[in-house]
């Protein structure tokens, strides 16, 4: 009984109190001056950062988020140890907790990484035209786990940031100036100098069409019913890629109509030489009435 009474002393809690402030005292100055340090370094690692061309995006994550709660983090330790909490205990529960959650959260971890090395490598920026894991859209978001891509359907994609690493991606608009292609086949029978002029002409028409350089049409190959050609136009803007292709597309076909180029398609033509009338009526039937 005169044990519990002694916890309860008064003057056992002012001689704690007073042996206890100054390691209280000791932690707040640890604090105080990682505080000061943080507010004074995060300016000058900003700075060195953007000189060295870091995206704004990465640049807010490494100042704001990581440099700030590491510096703080490694205060609060020096601080705890001024209080004399075991430190190498807290650590090493910490250390198991953490790779249980690794555990747990392999893919967050993996799409976290690769935010990381997009934002450093810097392959696609917002605003871009991409295509990546089969689909084609402009860039509207990034972040550490995710990449977001809006499509020519106005469809919101969200991509995981390590299918992107792990895939091939093709940047339409890193260069600015881009070629359009735009494939179509002639008859043999036509002369390609003037399937050529009347494609260019169509070519030509539409605005969103560079004239640096001039637009050309290729013979690209002799297929089996078909010279394949191909109109070659380039424009200065990646967003302008789809409407100029259906657009140059459209023209191509009208132009090569009012030229009277035969645009050639899959059909089959019989040659008969002495046949019975019998069998002639009949092929009709199976034609459709169509001459043999």
């Amino acid at each position: 009984m005169e044990d519990s009474l002694g916890l309860l002393d008064p003057q056992r809690f002012v001689d704690m109190g007073i042996d206890f402030a100054p390691r209280v005292v000791a932690a707040f100055v640890v604090l105080l001056a990682f505080w000061v340090i943080l507010k004074v370094s995060q300016p000058a690692f900003r700075r060195m950062l953007k000189r060295a061309e870091f995206a704004e995006a990465l640049i807010g994550l490494l100042v704001d988020n990581l440099y700030k709660f590491a510096l703080l983090g490694l205060g609060l330790v020096m601080a705890a140890s001024q209080l004399g909490i075991n430190i190498g205990a807290a650590l090493a529960g910490l250390g198991v907790a953490g790779i249980a959650i690794g555990f747990a959260a392999q893919d967050s971890v993996a799409n976290t990484i690769a935010g990381f090395l997009i934002f450093w490598d810097k392959p696609f920026q917002l605003g871009q035209f991409v295509t990546t894991q089969g689909e084609y859209g402009e860039i509207t978001s990034i972040t550490m786990r995710t990449t977001r891509i809006r499509t020519p359907k106005n469809t919101y994609l969200v991509i995981p940031n390590r299918k992107i690493i792990e895939d091939v991606m093709i940047n339409h608009s890193m260069y600015g100036h881009m070629r359009v292609d735009v494939p179509i086949g002639i008859a043999y029978k036509e002369s390609i100098d003037q399937a050529r002029e009347a494609l260019l002409a169509a070519a030509k028409q539409d605005p969103n069409v560079s004239r640096n350089p001039e637009p050309t049409v290729v013979v690209t190959e002799l297929g089996g019913s078909s010279v394949n050609l191909e109109v070659r136009v380039w424009i200065d803007d990646a967003s302008h890629e789809r409407p100029v292709f259906v657009s140059v597309l459209e023209a191509a076909k009208k132009a090569l109509d009012r030229a009277g180029i035969e645009i050639p398609y899959p059909h089959l033509q019989l040659f008969v030489d002495d046949i019975r009338p019998a069998a002639v009526e009949q092929l009709k039937i199976i034609t459709g009435g169509r001459g043999a």
